[in-house]
């Protein structure tokens, strides 16, 4: 099976190309056009002509926008590595469906419908599960044993892939990225630490609040794990299966998929951008797709937008997870693109073009 699962990744990876330059160029064209100063919205302008070109054109809108919220529960918990249990994972997965979380709300303002996956959660809950996107029910303690197989890293990318293709088919423009699962800032450490070549004490924060004992202690967990199971960086399904979550390997996929389909994916915080890396790592043109939104709480996060290459357009000091930045970038895009598209040209309003200076 796990061959089936990477021989079936691999096709899909295949199909991947860069952003399309042309695009590009149409957009930084047009926006010289618009009547106000140039480059005056800064990164905004930026994310336009991204945009353009994973859309592959110049003209585009938004109309429909999707958060992809992957729950998973990780094994790692049992070594005290968070302030709260596992159980925590599958209520909130629960109030997603309910309108009774932060990202529901701020989703309701944004117009941004949710989609909430049960792709590794170690209690089911009936609104959520899915046995077709269910890969295992949580993974196991990675200080004692790898956290999944190969064959379910494998199997958890191509459930995001499928995410992509579904919201694909539906219509939706832009999908943003969210995660649900205690213990997840612990594994998306241990892969970060593995893919930057950092030391874990680097890479890790405090978590949902962790104590100092606490937070001393998840850098031992980590670093014991890696120590153990000697995950191969130039290998992402094996850093995935050894130390990583299904969360994480599922977001991958979401990244992977908009690539795929032509569709802008927004990172949110740390574990989504430990996601979009190893989504990159996968396949290196899988960065085209890629949005950035605010700049992430745990100590890594501006780490892994840099290797990136991403810069965030908003730093709000956040770090709640569920997709909650993502989200609050969108208004900012959509802000964007509604000057890129129907702002007056100078020619329309009968005003001397501005010139690029040196």
């Amino acid at each position: 099976m796990s061959e089936d699962f990477e021989k079936k990744l691999q096709q899909k990876l295949r199909g991947i190309c860069p952003a399309d330059v042309k695009s590009m160029e149409a957009a930084k064209a047009h926006w010289k056009t618009v009547g106000k100063p140039l480059n005056s919205l800064g990164k905004l302008e930026d994310a336009v002509v991204r945009m353009a070109g994973i859309r592959r054109t110049p003209d585009y809108t938004i109309r429909k926008k999707g958060l992809v919220i992957m729950c998973a529960d990780n094994g790692v918990v049992a070594e005290g590595v968070t302030q709260t249990g596992q159980e925590v994972t599958a209520i909130v997965a629960e109030n997603f469906t309910r309108r009774a979380t932060s990202v529901c709300l701020m989703a309701e303002i944004a117009g941004v419908d949710l989609f909430p996956v049960d792709i590794g959660m170690a209690v089911d809950v009936p609104a959520v599960t899915k046995a077709e996107y269910k890969v295992m029910s949580g993974t196991k303690d990675m200080l004692r044993e790898p956290a999944m197989t190969r064959e379910q890293a494998a199997q958890a990318v191509l459930t995001g892939l499928h995410m992509a293709k579904k919201l694909a088919g539906q219509g939706y423009d832009l999908l943003a990225t969210g995660e649900m699962g205690i213990g997840n800032t612990t594994t998306s450490s241990a892969v970060a630490s593995v893919l930057l070549e950092r030391e874990a004490d680097e890479v890790t924060g405090r978590g949902a609040g962790l104590s100092s004992e606490g937070l001393r202690r998840k850098i031992d967990v980590i670093r014991r794990s890696i120590r153990l199971h000697r995950p191969d960086r130039e290998d992402v399904l094996d850093v995935l299966s050894k130390v990583g979550g299904l969360d994480i390997a599922g977001l991958a996929g979401v990244f992977l998929g908009g690539a795929l389909h032509h569709i802008p994916v927004i990172i949110d915080g740390f574990i989504s951008s430990v996601a979009a890396l190893c989504a990159v790592k996968l396949c290196s043109s899988a960065a085209d797709c890629m949005i950035p939104s605010h700049k992430p709480g745990e100590p890594a996060g501006w780490m892994v937008l840099k290797d990136l290459g991403l810069s965030p357009f908003i730093d709000c000091n956040m770090s709640l997870g569920e997709g909650s930045g993502a989200v609050a970038a969108i208004p900012l895009l959509e802000m964007g693109l509604a000057v890129y598209r129907e702002m007056s040209t100078f020619d329309e309003i009968n005003v001397e073009q501005y010139e690029e200076l040196k």
